[in-house]
């Protein structure tokens, strides 16, 4: 027996002209109603569950039309929720609510404001951990100069001001002669001396950000330059033997650099060119790096040893990467062995 009733039928059929339909004939197509019926809630269902929503919606059927090749029904969709009132004299039966809208006060009412077409703009956040004065960048500075408010569900929220870091007047004169010294005149006494201050002179620390960025900015760059390299080499190696410096936090930036001078494939340009001692004096910079700070930083020595084992077996690498692989696993020692 069908859910749906054979009356329903009658109704429908009416609604569509055909006033005399037959019982028998409404008793059996009302299976056949059921049936697609089911088919289109099944179909709904399945929208809904792909949209990952637990309400089924009329979009829900209409997607379901679609699938099924049928003419989806034509209507006014609202967005707002349906309100059903109590029928008068009857306990459970209920109905919606329509409201009725004047086509005068629709023609009538204002137009709404039309929206902001979609564009994508860039600006500065910050420029050296200063904030421009934009009008895209929040600009609540404090009376005090030193703090900015801001209000975010009412709450207000003090954020310290960025602090730029600042070197003096001295010690930017003396990066850049060091600078100089090491891109043009690595072979001068001068240069040498330079490198005795940096391994020796306790006032140098503000500059390390500096020279470590230097340092990993220059070597990418400047691969075919072996006397150029074998400077900045130089240079590492005396701020770590400064015993005023404390280099720690920039080793993730200077390990990359010796790794890099120690077993990449190609340094020179000219089959001349001596970069063997190069790749031994990495080797001795990687081994003294993993030896000073190796108790602080307990996977140091063994995850330098692990990518030079790996240039090592790597039957793809060239005679020149597992050389500098050896001598950097020599240089650490036997207990890598």
């Amino acid at each position: 027996m069908s859910v749906v009733p054979k009356e329903a039928i009658e109704v429908i059929a009416q609604s569509i002209g055909i006033n005399k339909l037959s019982p028998d004939v409404a008793a059996a197509v009302a299976p056949a109603v059921e049936y697609r019926l089911r088919e289109i809630m099944q179909e709904a269902i399945k929208c809904m569950r792909h949209s990952r929503r637990t309400v089924l919606t009329s979009e829900d059927v209409d997607s379901a039309f679609k699938l099924r090749n049928v003419e989806p029904i034509y209507g006014f969709t609202s967005g707002d929720p349906l309100r059903f009132k109590r029928a008068a004299g009857h306990k459970d039966l209920f109905y919606i609510d329509e409201k009725d809208v004047e086509f005068k006060d629709v023609i009538d009412a204002p137009l709404p404001k039309a929206p902001l077409e979609a564009a994508v703009t860039a600006h500065w956040l910050a420029i050296e951990g200063v904030q421009p004065a934009i009008p895209e960048n929040p600009s609540a500075e404090g009376s005090d100069g030193k703090k900015y408010e801001f209000k975010e569900d009412g709450i207000p929220i003090d954020v310290k001001l960025p602090v730029k870091h600042v070197i003096s007047r001295e010690l930017q004169l003396y990066f850049d002669k060091i600078k100089e010294l090491t891109l043009s005149k690595s072979d001068s006494i001068m240069f040498k001396q330079a490198l005795l201050s940096l391994a020796t002179d306790s006032g140098l620390h503000p500059l390390v950000p500096y020279i470590t960025h230097f340092i990993s900015d220059e070597i990418p760059h400047n691969l075919t330059k072996i006397p150029l390299l074998f400077a900045l080499m130089r240079v590492i190696r005396s701020i770590l033997q400064n015993p005023h410096i404390h280099i720690e936090p920039y080793l993730h930036q200077l390990m990359p650099s010796v790794i890099t001078c120690l077993v990449t494939k190609r340094l020179g340009i000219k089959l001349s060119d001596n970069h063997w001692d190069l790749r031994n004096f990495s080797a001795s910079l990687v081994a003294s790096i993993c030896k000073r700070f190796g108790h602080a930083y307990h996977n140091l020595q063994s995850r330098v040893a692990r990518t030079l084992l790996h240039a090592f077996l790597d039957p793809n690498k060239t005679l020149p990467q597992h050389y500098g692989a050896i001598q950097g696993l020599a240089a650490l020692g036997p207990s890598v062995v």
